[in-house]
């Protein structure tokens, strides 16, 4: 009786152990703001989804450019206290050790509790804990530059929780959020991208149409695949799905 209960544990034991390696070798992809899959699931619910690496251009620059290139911030002409936040090198040039997040000066901007040192200062809302979490693991794998990834999308997938709310979080909500909205556009709640959406604005200015002032400001106009995603949600009637 003793042989068999031992027997039984020993192989639950088996099993779990290989159940949890399995898991380990199916991490989450790395773009945290656009998609949160790559078309490598879609068999498995999203349990085979592989880890891309974290893509510069893609997963880190955006969210310097839309959070901290605010008229009187770190942009090319204002700097404020001598950073500028618009390229690779700017971002690395000053206060910067690659490896070590924990001494880059910019991250100990990011997550400074206190409200008055932390940037983006308010009222711009601060980086999400995802943002904060993927800058710092770029910057202690090296803060390598890695350019030309493309994006992970699925046009097919268009819902506001997974593809429309990350992307205004990566791209717009650092000058569209808040009572300090730029141009009184809001893009950090469902309702104000949801208006924007529905009255043509959005869609105009991230298609970079004649007349409009082109969107992402400062930064590299989104994919194809990100706005079929928005046009989709808006024929869909924008809804908070």
């Amino acid at each position: 009786m003793k042989l068999i209960k031992i027997g039984t544990a020993i192989a639950v034991a088996a099993i779990m152990a290989i159940a949890c390696q399995h898991k380990a070798n199916t991490p989450s992809p790395a773009n945290t703001g656009n998609n949160n899959n790559n078309g490598n699931n879609n068999n498995n619910g999203g349990n085979n989804t592989v880890d891309t690496g974290i893509c510069f251009s893609r997963d880190i620059l955006p969210i310097f450019i839309a959070n901290c290139t605010q008229s009187g911030c770190h942009n090319t002409t204002d700097k404020a206290d001598g950073y500028v936040f618009t390229s690779y090198e700017t971002i690395t040039a000053r206060g910067f050790v690659k490896g070590n997040a924990s001494e880059t000066k910019l991250y100990k901007a990011i997550t400074d509790n206190d409200p008055n040192d932390r940037m983006p200062q308010a009222p711009s809302a601060p980086l999400t804990n995802a943002q904060i979490t993927l800058i710092a693991r770029w910057i202690n794998e090296g803060a390598n530059n890695k350019t030309n990834c493309g994006t992970l999308c699925d046009s097919n997938n268009f819902t506001y929780s997974a593809a429309i709310k990350p992307m205004m979080e990566t791209y717009c909500k650092g000058c569209h959020s808040g009572a300090s909205a730029s141009k009184g556009i809001v893009l950090d709640t469902y309702d104000g991208v949801k208006n924007a959406t529905l009255n043509g604005k959005l869609l105009q200015t991230i298609r970079q149409e004649a007349g409009v002032v082109a969107m992402p400001s400062g930064g590299a106009k989104l994919s194809t695949c990100q706005i079929t995603q928005v046009q989709k949600w808006a024929s869909a009637g924008a809804l908070n799905n």
